[in-house]
């Protein structure tokens, strides 16, 4: 969000807690691993500068706010990390005697949790009061790792939760000269905004769940093709075919999560979500059929290789991935398991270093010793590697 900023022309601050991440930024450099993020930091470099003193955000026109919000065992998220981050501003705003500070909270939140919880912070550290003296917005980004710069600045959706129409606006009229497109800019009550963030996600994991749910039904008639079904189903302009692909369960930093928390508020309010909790059945119950199609082909002591432990191409995070889960049970059932990934290292992905690395994929045409190989992620990298002659693949992309 800051690159991309900076990029478009508004002068920048970052504020993290993290030195090494502060040092990079003034540096020039991509603290993180993201496609176009580095090119997009020289962009804007100019404009972009970064600290770990957030006093400093008192000196500009409007805060984002985007730390972690980690799931709790409930289902619902963790505000332990915003309120640490918007007190530091909140605070700085009071000290600096500053008025009409624009505070936005973009990390997604447990719906309630704004009016609830954080306002009530804001208001308490700043001595003012929301929609008078400050504004808040919430405002979560609809983006997805592997392209996050183009999903920040051509988005199909800009969601405002605005806590008063003059805050709301001024969000606004800084998308309207941030994004390169035209995009449908939502402005609603906070609460809506929260809701409707978990929404689209619930949405979607529902649509791939009824895709797992449809192949894991076609696989047991021997003539069926889960490719033309969906391909079929997908030409209907009422349902279209986007995440209308057959593949495997879904996973990342956000799908499961949010689908959960949906769950999780109906709950509070003393209802139901069968539609979200099947989602979520759905998946594991495509999770456990992988496990046991590949332990079928295989012994104890067997030679396994996973390709693909990330959640998706174009990113090393394997948070709650086919790949992995399949990686680990395996192990537990006393198979040998090999893994490849395009992204994923035990560098970036410690999750890895419980398993034997393939480097190059032309190892695998000459390893005899593999049982099973089992394509888990859709890199476009596997379109053409080879396998001996004695290794069974498993792959449900069609790639």
């Amino acid at each position: 969000m800051a690159a991309t900023m900076a990029a478009r022309g508004f002068p920048v601050l970052g504020v993290d807690v993290d030195p090494a991440k502060v040092q990079k930024i003034n540096a020039g450099l991509p603290p993180v691993e993201e496609p176009l993020l580095a090119q997009t930091i020289t962009a804007g470099h100019a404009r972009l500068r970064a600290t770990d003193d957030a006093r400093q955000a008192a000196a500009t026109d409007v805060s984002f706010f985007i730390p972690p919000s980690p799931s709790l065992p409930d289902g619902s998220f963790s505000n332990e990390f915003l309120l640490r981050a918007m007190q530091s501003a909140a605070q700085a705003v009071r000290q600096a005697g500053k008025k009409q500070h624009l505070f936005v909270c973009s990390s997604t939140t447990t719906p309630g949790a704004m009016d609830s919880v954080l306002i009530p912070m804001l208001e308490k550290e700043t001595g003012g009061i929301c929609g008078k003296d400050f504004g808040v917005c919430y405002n979560p980004e609809f983006i997805a790792l592997g392209n996050v710069i183009n999903g920040l600045l051509e988005p199909d959706l800009v969601l405002i939760g605005e806590s008063d129409p003059e805050s709301g606006a001024a969000l606004e009229g800084l998308y309207k000269k941030y994004n390169r497109n035209q995009p449908n800019i939502a402005r609603m009550s906070i609460v809506s905004a929260e809701l409707a963030k978990i929404s689209v996600n619930s949405y979607i994991t529902m649509k791939l769940s009824f895709t797992n749910q449809l192949r894991l039904i076609a696989e047991k008639f021997p003539k069926a093709d889960i490719h033309s079904i969906l391909a079929a189903i997908g030409s209907d302009s009422r349902i279209g075919n986007k995440y209308l692909r057959a593949g495997l369960s879904f996973g990342g930093p956000c799908f499961p999560r949010d689908n959960r928390l949906l769950a999780f508020t109906a709950r509070q309010l003393g209802l139901s979500a069968p539609l979200a909790e099947a989602t979520d059945q759905v998946n594991e119950q495509t999770k456990q059929s992988l496990l046991e199609t590949v332990s079928a082909l295989t012994q104890p002591g067997d030679v396994v290789a996973v390709l693909g432990l990330a959640y998706k191409p174009d990113t090393y995070i394997v948070e709650e991935s086919a790949g992995l889960y399949l990686a680990q049970q395996l192990k537990r059932r006393g198979r040998r398991v090999l893994v490849h990934d395009v992204a994923a290292t035990p560098a970036n992905s410690p999750s890895l270093f419980e398993f034997e690395i393939i480097d190059k994929l032309e190892s695998f045409r000459e390893r005899g010793d593999i049982k099973a190989a089992v394509l888990c992620c859709p890199w476009p990298e596997y379109k053409t590697v080879q396998f001996h002659p004695g290794t069974r693949v498993v792959a449900y992309w069609k790639i």
